[in-house]
């Protein structure tokens, strides 16, 4: 989550406030009071965050925009899924190029939005444990980003990349019970999703439906395009969790919007789907539950698949006697 504070404070009263010092060796001092005296690890910590990192992306370096920085938010999450991260699984095997747990399922979110409108502008996902090297076992990471300002929208995946990054509806892998449903709709869910909603999505797409920790990863999911929708009806989410994956999408043609609002709306209203926004509080709510997702999300690539999805799940919410 996002909420976090940069001081500490110590059983004797002592208060330690955690920052950036002007030199490593005075930062290395300031985290061996925070770490219990742990030079070694400071040392580590200090080495890194100190480090010059020199970014150069072809797509991004060809774009000129200037975005004024005082209409700018920021929602990050330094670590999603942190259960799958502290439990550290590295031999959990993939569905279809999805990871159900693991390590796999750890991201790091930055996602950047308008103060005044709430819509999200730039995302960075960072995905740290994409693969390791079985004689260093040492990991290899990935970066995702996304910019959509104005009319501009450029995306990492415009270049050469993963399979389904060219933005296109993946190929049917399986198909739906219903005669005559449309083939090749998928979708990755939350493991404590509802049981209700759980078994709407499988009428809808059938075998193609991938339980799968961390809400950032699921968005990552389907921003990949591993999958055509995220669906999670709970409102156990936050804008911190969503907001990177809703600006890379938006730069992608898609979106990341409020379920409720969807279900009310149904398909091909001509509307819209009610975007979700991330600069004003719940009303009412108190502490990390002011920025919870109240109604729900679902997050797409195309406008088109999620038509098709709404269209199919709406009736079989309804004929399980689940309100929408």
């Amino acid at each position: 989550m996002s909420l976090l504070t940069n001081w500490f404070v110590f059983i004797l009263g002592e208060k330690i406030i955690l920052r950036l010092c002007p030199t490593e060796e005075e930062t290395v001092e300031l985290l061996s009071k925070v770490l219990n005296g742990n030079k070694l690890a400071s040392e580590a910590l200090a080495k890194v965050v100190h480090q010059d990192v020199t970014l150069t992306d072809p797509t991004l370096d060809s774009v000129e925009i200037n975005i004024p920085q005082d209409i700018l938010g920021i929602w990050v999450d330094p670590i999603d899924s942190t259960y799958q991260y502290i439990k550290g699984s590295t031999d959990i095997k993939s569905n279809e190029g999805i990871f159900p747990s693991g390590l796999q399922c750890v991201t790091i979110l930055i996602g950047v939005y308008d103060l005044h409108t709430g819509v999200p502008l730039m995302g960075v996902i960072n995905q740290p444990f994409v693969s390791q090297d079985l004689n260093t076992l040492r990991w290899r990471g990935r970066c995702y980003w996304g910019l959509s300002y104005l009319g501009t929208n450029v995306h990492s995946l415009q270049c050469a990349g993963p399979a389904g990054s060219s933005g296109e509806p993946q190929a049917a892998g399986g198909s739906g019970p219903e005669a005559g449903q449309p083939r090749g709709l998928s979708a990755v869910i939350s493991t404590s999703e509802a049981a209700t909603v759980k078994a709407a999505v499988g009428r809808v797409c059938g075998e193609r439906v991938f339980p799968a920790a961390g809400a950032g990863y699921k968005g990552l999911c389907v921003v990949q395009g591993l999958a055509d929708i995220y669906i999670f009806s709970e409102d156990t989410t936050f804008k911190w969790d969503c907001c990177a994956a809703h600006a890379i999408l938006r730069a992608m043609g898609g979106g990341v919007a409020d379920l409720q609002g969807c279900l009310r709306a149904g398909p091909g209203a001509g509307l819209e789907p009610p975007q979700l926004r991330y600069h004003t509080a719940n009303r009412g709510a108190a502490g990390a539950e002011r920025w919870a997702n109240k109604g729900g999300l679902l997050a797409y690539r195309s406008r088109e698949r999620l038509d098709a999805f709404l269209g199919l799940l709406i009736p079989s919410l309804a004929a399980m006697g689940t309100p929408t």
